[in-house]
């Protein structure tokens, strides 16, 4: 299954939403996105993966890559993961260095 990321900023908050597999195969695509978005040097890093279905620890690896360049300031809200894609960030302690959402609040 392929991997549909669409990047677009609001202010100071980089969207990302992801849709499909986020694997070995698909992982450098999320991490071009994310390089974009850090690029603009965003306050807040908002990932809405309703409709991401999986994801391998490559995709781990990159969102690890995303905290790397947000820095300790810069926030990211991981927003409606569900079944085994929330249990990988759980399983992995990915949680913890994250906020993790169902909705989104913010703008």
């Amino acid at each position: 299954m392929p991997l549909d990321v669409q990047l677009a900023m609001a202010g100071n908050v980089a969207k990302i939403t992801l849709a499909g597999a986020l694997d070995a195969s698909t992982a450098n695509q999320f991490k071009e996105v994310i390089e974009k978005a850090a690029a603009e040097k965003p306050a807040r890093m908002v990932l809405f993966m309703e409709r991401l279905e999986f994801m391998a620890s490559a995709g781990l690896r990159v969102l690890i890559f995303a905290k790397q360049k947000m820095g300790a300031a810069g926030d990211i809200y991981v927003i409606g993961s569900q079944g085994p894609v929330r249990g990988t960030l759980e399983m992995s302690g990915f949680h913890h260095s994250v906020y993790i959402e169902d909705t989104y609040s913010g703008d």
